[in-house]
């Protein structure tokens, strides 16, 4: 049961950082990937949207915060396995290359598509995040009270 659990926990942090990625640097770092397998639509790339619920502090009752577009879709290769994608946004083709990348992480191509597509795209999104985080520190203003006298 942990393997499987240990799967599961892998195959939601793929599929989180290509949802979350932006489309340009995805399909950059797929294009570097040279034999894309064969497959079939389960279900063609759609566009919908969902609700984004929130809580407030993280902890709070939760309340519909807004909607959001999302595009998903879903494939098999022609081995059986099948690649699932939510993706934000519109994009038909970074759907599609999400769902195959899934499908490719699920076989023996996993190591090479890793190295070729998911690592490079971790990097670039964590600098991303430290650059940003680095702008906003930058206009972080420090607040204290200063006594004055005693009474």
């Amino acid at each position: 049961m942990a393997d499987q659990e240990k799967e599961t926990a892998a195959r939601q942090g793929w599929m989180g950082l290509l949802a979350r990625a932006p489309e340009a640097a995805l399909m950059a770092l797929w294009d570097r990937v040279e034999a894309r397998p064969a497959y079939d639509w389960l279900r063609a790339p759609e566009t919908g949207g969902v609700m984004v619920r929130g809580r407030a502090g993280g902890t709070g009752a939760p309340f519909n915060l807004g909607e959001m577009t999302v595009t998903r879709c879903a494939l098999a290769l022609a081995d059986g396995t099948v690649g699932h994608a939510y993706v934000q946004g519109r994009s038909r083709a970074k759907a599609e290359a999400a769902a195959l990348i899934d499908a490719l992480m699920q076989t023996e191509a996993a190591e090479r598509i890793r190295a070729l597509v998911l690592a490079p795209l971790a990097a670039q999104m964590a600098e991303r995040a430290e650059t940003r985080a680095a702008r906003a520190a930058a206009t972080k203003v420090e607040f204290f009270t200063l006594v004055r006298g005693e009474d």
